[in-house]
């Protein structure tokens, strides 16, 4: 069966890191999310302003439309995509057109505002931090996704999808 890995969550969780790895430990296509955003939203991000829905729908139906094309060539592909709401999570679904999975990386706002102030970012400051945490909807029980805390290594978190993905 095919299957799009979306990893999600708010700037700081580790996404990136743990995406990567994640499909390397797969053997599958990695998609960073970011890199479908369009040159408007970067200088928007860059100059610390939230993005708003009317700037997030085109970026989610690309990056859905990139996900459908690997992962017609491949048994998998991981992305990562901050999918916060969950009409954005839908829309992804949509336009994947296939199995879904989102695993949400979560962490305690102290420990995630300490990780974007260690790190540089080509335009994502640690401002937006608060404005992504308002918007964040949990997954539903109804969404098939898997929520897993970041103070566990990214090592772990790619071991635990693994087991997670992979039993019976």
């Amino acid at each position: 069966m095919r299957q799009a890995i979306i990893i999600m969550g708010v700037c700081g969780t580790g996404k990136t890191t743990v995406g990567e790895a994640l499909a390397e430990r797969l053997g599958c296509p990695f998609l960073e999310g970011d890199s479908f955003h369009p040159a408007e939203n970067v200088e928007k991000m860059r100059a610390g302003t939230p993005l708003d829905d009317d700037d997030r729908w085109p970026w989610l139906r690309g990056l859905g439309k990139a996900i459908a094309d690997k992962v017609e060539n491949a048994a998998c592909v991981v992305a990562t995509c901050s999918a916060l709401k969950r009409a954005y999570r839908d829309c992804l679904r949509d336009q994947t057109g296939t199995n879904t999975l989102f695993v949400l990386l979560h962490g305690d706002r102290d420990l995630l505002m300490q990780r974007l102030q260690e790190r540089t970012h080509r335009y994502m400051p640690s401002s937006l931090l608060e404005s992504q945490l308002a918007t964040l909807e949990l997954p539903d029980a109804d969404e098939m996704s898997l929520s897993l805390d970041v103070r566990e290594s990214a090592v772990d978190l790619v071991e635990e999808i693994h087991r997670l993905i992979d039993a019976p």
